[in-house]
């Protein structure tokens, strides 16, 4: 397991090593499919209904025992940044899953971030995750002087920037860690989006869930 892999909720043996192999690649999506389709025998992939489950875990020991390595960081416009998060949950709860993509201030893509957060997960959970994912990922790449924060949640907006306590029992942990990244940027703010905006977090956040649902049934 690599040292900087994210907390996550009850995940199948298969999801966990896909998601340390995300945690590997800093959770950049298309590095870690990319890097186990490669490992997959043949023309198989880690979505190919063609692939067997055991073909998957075979190629992520394979990967994890070689060693992976997070992509090159790209150079950002200046010190502002905008993050876009969703969080993804099939029955509510179920197979979740978080996505956040880091853009700065010329409006080009740093990084498309996604990952499993559970098999059993509700979707405030899966909210909070896709935050926590993003905003650990962009302090970890950057140093960010001004950040806004475009989300759709409203139970998370109201706790991070409204001072309300959680609503949703077992997220004190991610709300306390989302703090703490917020206190080392100087000038945040949320912009809340509604179902019409575009989220280009939303379909990571649905792969996430796809790789959560891996061995759950």
């Amino acid at each position: 397991m690599t040292d900087d892999r994210l907390p996550a909720e009850h995940l199948s043996p298969l999801a966990t090593l896909v998601d340390e192999v995300l945690a590997g690649v800093g959770y950049e999506m298309a590095a870690a499919t990319d890097a186990i389709d490669g490992a997959v025998p043949g023309y198989g992939g880690l979505f190919d209904p063609g692939t067997t489950s055991a073909e998957v875990r075979h190629a992520l020991e394979r990967l994890l025992a070689s060693g992976i390595a997070r992509p090159p960081v790209p150079e950002p416009a200046d010190g502002a940044f905008v993050l876009y998060v969703d969080g993804s949950s099939r029955g509510n709860p179920g197979p979740a899953g978080a996505g956040a993509v880091i853009v700065d201030a010329d409006g080009t893509d740093l990084a498309r971030l996604g990952r499993p957060v559970g098999s059993r997960t509700g979707n405030n959970t899966a909210e909070y995750a896709a935050l926590h994912l993003g905003l650990s990922e962009l302090v970890t790449r950057y140093e960010p002087t001004r950040l806004e924060v475009r989300i759709d949640s409203m139970a998370v907006i109201r706790d991070v920037w409204g001072g309300d306590d959680p609503t949703e029992p077992g997220v004190e942990g991610y709300s306390e860690a989302v703090a703490t990244a917020l206190s080392s940027v100087p000038d945040h703010r949320y912009t809340h989006l509604v179902d019409s905006d575009p989220n280009p977090a939303d379909a990571l956040a649905t792969v996430g869930a796809d790789i959560a649902a891996f061995g759950s049934a």
